[in-house]
C-alpha cells in the first residue's frame, strides 16, 4: 500500500473556538520570539526536520492513545481510569499542533510519507479486551510515555523561550501520561491471569528490546536541531530505560 503525505490541518470557526478553550495555552505560548533570521541556514533546515518528525510522532502518539481509550472501554475498566486516558488524546493533539506551528515558523514542515493504517500496534484481536488493553498500556505509557518523560529536557536550542514554554507545557501533560501505565497495571494485577501476563511480559520484552535498538543506532536527528534531545543522549537514555521503564516492569513481574 503506498504511503500518503503527513498534513494537517485546522477546521476553524466553532470547533476551533471550542478547541481552543480546551487548551488556551497553546495560542498563549511566546511565538512572535522566534526570528528565523537568526538562526543558521542549516540549523534552520535540521530544525525543520526534527519538528516535522516530532509532529508526527505526537501524531502517533494521539492515534495510540484514542485506541487505548477504546481498548478500556471494551474491557470495562473503572470509568474514571478511562476518563483520564481520553484527556490524554487531547493533550497529544495539542503537542502535534505545537511542534507543527514550530516547525512552520521555521519555515515550514519538509515532507513526510506515512501508512495511516500502521499509525498502533494493535493486540490480536482473538484476545481477552482486559489483555488488549493491558498490551496496548504497556506499549504505550509503560514504555513510549514514560520514555519520552525522562528524555524531556531543553536540548541544543540555546535557551530559546518559545522551545522553553513549548517543552515546559509538553513536560506536564507527559508527567500524567508517563505514571498512567503502572497506575492501570497495578489496578488489573490481580485481574490478570497467568496466560495473559506471560502475553504481556513477551510485549514488555520486545518493546525493550525495540527502545534498546533505538538508543544504539545512530541518528543524524541526535545532532544540533534547535529541538530537545540532548547532548548526552545515549547516557540520558539509557538511564530512563533501566530506571523508568526496565525497573518497574521487572518489580511487576513482566520482566526477568
Amino acid at each position: 500500500m503506498g504511503g500518503t503525505l503527513f498534513e494537517l490541518s485546522l477546521l476553524g470557526g466553532a470547533i476551533e473556538r471550542r478547541y481552543r478553550r480546551l487548551r488556551p495555552d497553546v495560542d498563549a505560548l511566546p511565538w512572535k520570539t522566534l526570528d528565523v533570521r537568526a538562526l543558521p541556514p542549516k540549523l534552520v533546515e535540521r530544525a525543520r526536520r526534527f519538528w516535522t518528525m516530532s509532529a508526527f510522532t505526537e501524531h502517533r502518539a494521539a492515534a495510540a492513545a484514542a485506541a487505548t481509550v477504546a481498548a478500556l472501554i471494551a474491557a470495562r475498566a473503572p470509568l474514571d481510569l478511562i476518563a483520564v486516558a481520553s484527556q490524554f488524546v487531547i493533550e497529544e493533539l495539542a503537542h502535534v499542533e505545537i511542534s507543527a506551528r514550530i516547525a512552520g515558523a521555521l519555515g515550514g514542515g519538509v515532507p513526510l510519507i506515512h501508512d495511516p493504517h500502521a499509525l498502533v500496534t494493535r493486540p490480536d484481536p482473538a484476545l481477552a479486551p482486559l489483555t488488549q488493553a493491558a498490551e496496548l498500556v504497556v506499549r504505550v505509557y509503560c514504555v513510549a510515555e514514560s520514555y519520552s518523560l525522562a528524555m524531556l529536557s531543553p536540548g541544543r536550542d540555546g535557551g530559546h523561550p518559545l522551545l522553553r514554554a513549548a517543552l515546559a507545557r509538553i513536560k506536564k501533560d507527559e508527567a500524567a501520561h508517563g505514571r498512567f501505565g503502572w497506575i492501570f497495571l497495578d489496578w488489573a494485577d490481580e485481574l490478570l491471569d497467568d496466560a495473559a501476563r506471560a502475553h504481556l511480559a513477551r510485549v514488555a520484552a520486545a518493546c525493550v528490546a525495540e527502545l534498546e535498538r533505538h538508543i544504539a543506532t545512530p541518528a543524524p536527528e541526535r545532532d544540533e536541531t534547535f529541538g530537545w534531545v540532548p547532548r548526552n543522549f545515549r547516557e540520558r537514555a539509557t538511564r530512563a530505560l533501566d530506571e523508568e521503564i526496565r525497573a518497574p516492569l521487572v518489580e511487576r513481574g513482566l520482566l526477568p
